[in-house]
């Protein structure tokens, strides 16, 4: 059952974080509800619906930017109170706007994330959770990697409420008091939980950071997975769910709000497997989004809050209702009323427009004159994705970007991005002079574009900075620079697990290093590893290679540490850059190897589908242009081989791939090249003269030949 839903804008407010709105509980069955939204600059807006109009009940003053916001109340009684969050201050307002409650949570470090339930408030911030109940210390817990998003459960199967952390590592982790009862491992780093029966049940829907969507039944002692959905479609991560009976079947249907703008709304099916039965897409992100009913009564809606803050309707009502005859002069006169105040506001905000620039102009001429940098927002992630080994980086301002400069001092590779419609130019790098620009790229925007999103792709063993110059198109003119870490093993992505029975090679490393120092320089070299010193006095992590699928295992303490891979060249970039790391802090390192030479034809036989669908690919594409030729001298394909007449017919979809993937071919010569040089440096062999014969072999590819070279050279 599909169904149809209409746009209707309603305010705009300031820049907002993530989960910053919620719609207060209606008066009645069928009746109107209240929107509560708080955004950067500490405002706290209530507002509601009246002859299309929207009517603010309320709004505080400015102060410091609210994180998030959620509803509460004494249980079993409407959750109409206010809770919001600034800095490590909650505040609680009636829905009236009066503040009842200010409490520090006195935490070193900003709340990103709280869930309010009858006297209990839990609060997280980065890697720290508590629980207070009735603003009294309860517990306190200390996560292993960052801490995303909270919510807490509680129904008649559970002796006691269970909170559940979203937290960076891929990973649910369901406490008891203040000790870890168990962890549940998802897909993707969580990004936002939340609970698919609002009046209680053990089911959480969490979404990730990579756009992933899955249910779990939460149990005291251990969760079962009912269903996930992988992100086929490459649409953006999920920063917001909620569950509401859209489509009017007696079942709650799952919203999804994604950082690409997408809208999603998903039914249950017969046997409650989840089928998208609605999508929308907005010009930014949806930080929040609510089912319920705001513009009219009886008419239900999906409500979601953007990036720039605003507050958007999908609703069931028809907006281009035909009139009938007796309708005609009363909808004519709504319309003409609400054009002629739209008319007047616009008039009056020119009138301050004209006066704000005569303002300036005059103070700028003073002899004591200051210019006045605008200050603007910019909501940027860089993030690797999976499926094809790339980084993508997102960039959204909070008004239209005029052109970006990228630069970086490493070699990296600028992807096609379909929804990026900027004009890229590229300038001459001379990466010889010691300004060691490896890329200069600038794109430039078309108006009204305040959301880009870019591919690049990395060198593993190559490190260094991506810088990304911000021009929005304000006056006077400002820039803001962001700048992104590209590390040494930057294709590695943390995982659970790996698979013990790979031909391992081992790098161990004892000196007179403390456990943050060697953490210290694992961060250095690996991504999504967190920033502080774990718990304990030993730590293992997994990765795995996200182009190769090869893997890596991380085992270290305080003087001693242990990297297991079944790739040589990782072991051999980890041996240098942790020796360089621990010469700049003057440490002396004992360093061990060894070396199981089966794991070097293990890792080709990984390389060699790869390898040869490319040099397919290259092949086929080389003939695209004499077939045409042919095809049109001819006038017609039948007179062709099979085989040629489908390179004909999948010449579109070849050029699209090959041009997806620029130096793809060249990215793994150079990763079996090392390999091969890799091999013998470790044996104490240079064997940089038989370079050249090793290429010619790749040039006429075949496996054995390959795997024979390595073994006899």
């Amino acid at each position: 059952m599909e169904i149809h839903l209409n746009r209707v804008d309603y305010m705009q407010v300031g820049v907002t974080s993530q989960k910053t709105m919620r719609l207060l509980p209606p008066m009645g069955k069928k009746a109107t509800q209240k929107v509560a939204i708080a955004d950067h600059d500490g405002v706290l807006t209530c507002f509601g619906m009246k002859k299309g109009e929207a009517v603010p009940v309320f709004k505080t003053l400015p102060g410091l930017k609210i994180g998030r916001l959620d509803l509460g109340g004494v249980e079993g009684t409407p959750q109409e109170k206010i809770f919001v969050c600034s800095g490590s201050e909650v505040r609680g307002f009636t829905k009236k706007g009066k503040q009842f409650l200010t409490f520090e949570a006195n935490l070193t470090e900003s709340i990103n994330a709280m869930h309010v339930s009858g006297a209990d408030l839990f609060v997280c911030a980065s890697y720290i959770y508590n629980h207070y109940c009735d603003c009294k210390d309860q517990d306190y817990y200390l996560s292993g990697d960052k801490i995303n998003d909270i919510v807490c459960l509680s129904s008649e199967n559970l002796s006691r409420v269970v909170p559940v952390l979203a937290c960076q590592d891929r990973v649910l982790r369901v406490l008891k008091g203040s000790e870890l009862a168990y962890d549940v491992e998802v897909p993707g780093p969580p990004s936002v939980l939340e609970l698919y029966n609002k009046d209680g049940g053990e089911d959480i829907i969490y979404g990730t950071a990579d756009g992933k969507l899955g249910l779990v039944k939460i149990g005291e002692s251990s969760a079962v997975s009912k269903w996930e959905i992988e992100n086929d479609k490459k649409k953006g991560g999920v920063l917001c769910v909620d569950t509401y009976d859209i489509i009017g079947d007696g079942v709650g249907d799952i919203l999804v709000g994604r950082d690409d703008g997408t809208v999603e709304v998903y039914g249950l099916d017969s046997s409650s497997e989840p089928t998208l039965r609605f999508e929308h897409v907005l010009s930014e992100s949806v930080t929040s989004i609510q089912g319920g009913c705001v513009g009219k009564e009886s008419y239900d809606e999906v409500l979601t809050a953007t990036y720039t803050g605003w507050v958007t309707g999908l609703t069931t009502e028809a907006q281009k209702a035909e009139a009938g005859p007796g309708d005609e002069v009363k909808m004519s006169k709504e319309t003409q009323s609400k054009v002629a105040s739209l008319r007047a506001e616009l008039e009056q905000l020119q009138v301050k427009v004209l006066q704000g620039r005569e303002k300036y102009q005059q103070s700028s001429q003073s002899s004591t004159a200051v210019s006045a940098v605008p200050v603007f927002s910019v909501n940027d992630k860089f993030t690797l994705c999976q499926d094809d080994a790339s980084y993508s980086l997102t960039l959204e301002v909070q008004t239209a970007i005029d052109n970006l400069l990228l630069q970086s001092d490493v070699p990296i590779d600028l992807l096609d991005v379909d929804k990026n419609s900027a004009v890229v130019s590229f300038s001459e790098c001379d990466s010889e002079q010691t300004n060691g620009n490896f890329l200069l790229a600038t794109y430039r925007c078309q108006a009204n574009t305040t959301r880009l999103e870019l591919k690049v792709r990395s060198i593993e063993g190559q490190y260094g900075t991506l810088q990304a110059y911000i021009t929005p198109r304000l006056q006077p003119k400002t820039c803001q620079v962001r700048q992104y870490p590209i590390k040494p093993l930057s294709l590695h992505q943390r995982t659970h697990s790996i698979d013990q029975d790979r031909p391992m090679n081992r790098l161990s490393l004892v000196g007179q290093f403390s456990f943050a120092e060697i953490h210290s320089w694992v961060v250095f070299c690996l991504p999504e590893v967190p920033e502080k010193t774990p718990a304990g006095e030993t730590i293992t992590f997994h990765f795995h290679n996200t182009f190769l699928s090869t893997q890596l295992e991380a085992t270290y303490c305080k003087g001693e540490a242990h990297f297991r891979s079944d790739n040589i060249s990782t072991i051999s970039i980890l041996s240098d850059v942790l020796s360089k790391e621990a010469t700049k802090r003057k440490i002396n390192l004992n360093i061990s190897y060894d070396i199981n030479d089966e794991s070097v034809s293990h890792t080709l036989k990984m390389i060699h589908p790869k390898l040869e669908y490319q040099l397919l690919l290259a092949k086929k594409v080389q003939l695209i242009d004499a077939l045409k030729e042919l095809q049109v001298h001819e006038g017609n394909a039948d007179f062709l081989i099979p085989e040629y007449r489908s390179i004909l017919d999948e010449s579109t979809f070849l050029l699209e791939e090959y041009k997806k993937q620029p130096a793809h071919l060249e990215r793994l010569y150079g990763m079996i090249t090392d390999l091969f040089i890799d091999k013998f440096k470790f044996k104490g062999q240079n064997v940089k003269t038989k370079v050249s014969s090793l290429l010619e072999i790749l040039d006429n590819y075949d496996l054995n030949f390959l795997l024979e070279f390595f073994n006899e050279a």
